[in-house]
């Protein structure tokens, strides 16, 4: 998949330009934050259950080999192969060559993140094989030419009724519904033949457990079990660092995931693969492969960015972020968006290829205090923007400026004055507009949405002030 993260700032402008966009994004802001709150308070100490989270996921990186082995030896035992790629192409080769090798020429796939990393519908397609996306949101971005997710759990949060109504119509060529119910029911009579008919599923996977060399799916649509269990080849392609010791670790996170990521206490559909059919079971796949990705994240062990390598996947961080809220996920340009795309699109595709995106927050950190996971976001943002800087990937203007900053900062009589003459001016600027809709020196602070108007002295006159009293 193509990035669009080197021009992330002209996809900002286009997304605050858009009104249809925006509506869209308006209606669904705080949809799932709601819910995540009363869904937390269902467990009777959801501070220690994150911790617990946070420790399984540590333990996890601190001796990734060991646990890989594990969950390859497992999974190798019940029948499965497992296969290792060190990118994106070579997660592309690797499935094309399963398919060739099976004869498959129509693949049924459920969400995988690793699969949009790895561009694998494209690779698909030019090798003559169908792909079909078959979780709903996946589906409608599908025929909708392609089109990238917008949030890696609600991948169409960015599209109202009326679209996707329209697009059904026109893209099945049946009379135009507005019921979701109607809209459901025909995407189910459209996939039920791809089911019927492919000969290999392809998913992700939301966790590997190694000691039993099983995949867990966690999913709200029965797609995900219809992938898995229909066509004759499961292939999983999951990245390395998804792998929990036991079942019981399973259980502490799926406590957490689906409260963080939707507000259920638990998802509709969980499911705990283990090897392929055996001659008394009616269904599931005769043949099940694992390949497990790297992709840049043996880069992150033992540096400062490993806590990024806990994440589950939850979109906690996307729901709860205002950046995330005002442009939505497209705009991040490549398949993680909000804060953790924040942080992993320049990890996994280099710095110099996304510096913007680590200013893409107001490091107010909701993501932080909302992560089940405690990774700590602001702190690789800030970590991020420090090494943009040093190694001079950031426009001279900007490092000029934060230079002339920080020598004023130091200097307290000086900050004061040019604080004194910066809200006056301010001020100027807003005078009977009760707001500034062009700030000249800095013109995307208004791009969309005026900046407020100073309301009185600076914080250090005030304070002077009160601390004088009456």
């Amino acid at each position: 998949m193509e990035s669009r993260a080197h021009r992330f700032r002209r996809n900002i402008a286009e997304a605050l330009a858009n009104p249809v966009l925006q509506a869209n994004l308006s209606k669904a802001k705080g949809k799932f934050v709601e819910k995540r709150a009363q869904a937390i308070q269902e467990l009777d100490d959801f501070e220690a259950t994150r911790e617990a989270a946070r420790e399984i996921r540590d333990r996890v990186l601190a001796n990734l080999d060991l646990w890989l082995e594990t969950f390859e030896a497992n999974a190798r035992a019940r029948g499965a192969t497992v296969l290792w790629a060190k990118d994106g192409n070579e997660v592309s080769r690797l499935v094309v060559e399963i398919a060739k090798r099976h004869g498959v020429k129509k693949v049924v796939k459920s969400k995988s993140m690793l699969s949009e990393e790895a561009g694998l519908n494209q690779a698909l397609l030019a090798a003559g094989i169908e792909p079909v996306e078959t979780d709903l949101g996946e589906y409608i971005l599908q025929i909708n030419g392609y089109e990238p997710p917008s949030h890696i759990i609600a991948p169409v949060v960015h599209k109202s009724l009326d679209e996707i109504a329209d697009l059904f119509a026109r893209t099945h060529r049946t009379p135009r519904k507005t019921e979701i119910a109607a809209l459901t029911r025909e995407a189910r009579q459209v996939l039920r033949e791809h089911f019927l008919t492919a000969e290999m599923g392809v998913t992700g996977g939301n966790f590997l457990i190694a000691e039993t060399g099983s995949v867990a799916l966690v999913t709200n649509e029965g797609n995900g079990r219809m992938v898995t269990t229909l066509p004759r080849v499961h292939v999983a392609i999951t990245g390395i660092e998804k792998i929990v010791p036991t079942l019981e670790d399973l259980s502490t996170l799926m406590r957490l995931l689906p409260r963080s990521a939707t507000g259920q206490s638990i998802s509709n559909y969980v499911s705990v693969l283990t090897g392929t059919k055996n001659p008394a079971e009616l269904d599931g796949p005769e043949h099940l492969y694992f390949i497990l990705v790297d992709n840049g994240r043996t880069r992150l062990l033992g540096s400062d960015y490993q806590p990024m390598l806990r994440c589950i996947r939850c979109g906690a961080c996307m729901n709860h972020c205002p950046v995330y809220q005002t442009i939505g996920g497209q705009a991040y340009g490549w398949v993680y968006p909000g804060p953790m795309g924040s942080v992993l699109t320049p990890l996994l595709l280099g710095l110099e290829k996304a510096h913007d995106l680590p200013y893409a927050a107001t490091l107010c950190n909701q993501c932080g205090v909302v992560c089940p996971v405690k990774i700590p976001l602001p702190e690789l943002l800030r970590n991020l923007r420090e090494e943009a800087d040093k190694r001079r990937l950031r426009p001279w203007r900007e490092r000029l400026a934060l230079r002339a900053w920080a020598w004023i900062a130091l200097r307290p009589s000086l900050y004061a004055l040019a604080s004194r003459l910066l809200v006056r001016y301010l001020a100027w600027l807003a005078e009977g507009r009760g707001g500034i809709s062009v700030l000249a020196a800095a013109p995307g602070w208004t791009m969309g949405r005026n900046f407020p108007a100073p309301e009185g002295e600076t914080f250090r006159t005030r304070y002077r002030m009160r601390k004088r009293g009456p």
